[in-house]
């Protein structure tokens, strides 16, 4: 059974930095692609980032770009996310996915396995 841990989030003052990681177990996914999503409280789960199986392609939200990396250990099977300058809009429940595809994907629907979330909370 594929299980997916966050962990990392925490409380934050505005321009401070968090650094998430999750932790995969039950199949290897060197070749999936992988994403940080996140959702705030009365709002719609949104893409932050993803990256490719070999790592070669990421991609990220406009409102995170420059200021969150989104990066892979394929050997310990976990995914990070470098969470810097942070913002009181960037408050929410973070989420890693897995896909059972290989590439590079961006949209909720292409991404099968999902964690149980680490809050990120922004103080102003």
């Amino acid at each position: 059974q594929v299980q997916l841990v966050e962990s990392g989030g925490g409380l934050v003052q505005a321009g401070g930095s968090l650094r998430l990681s999750c932790a995969a177990s039950g199949r290897t996914f060197s070749l999936n692609a992988i994403a940080w999503f996140r959702q705030a409280p009365g709002k719609e789960r949104e893409f932050v980032a993803a990256i490719s199986g070999s790592g070669r392609t990421s991609g990220y939200a406009e409102s995170v770009k420059g200021r969150f990396t989104i990066s892979r250990d394929n050997g310990k099977n976990t995914l990070f996310l470098q969470m810097n300058s942070l913002t009181p809009e960037d408050t929410a429940v973070y989420y890693c996915a897995v896909s059972r595809r290989i590439g590079y994907y961006t949209r909720r629907d292409e991404y099968d396995y999902w964690g149980q979330g680490t809050q990120v909370t922004v103080s102003s």
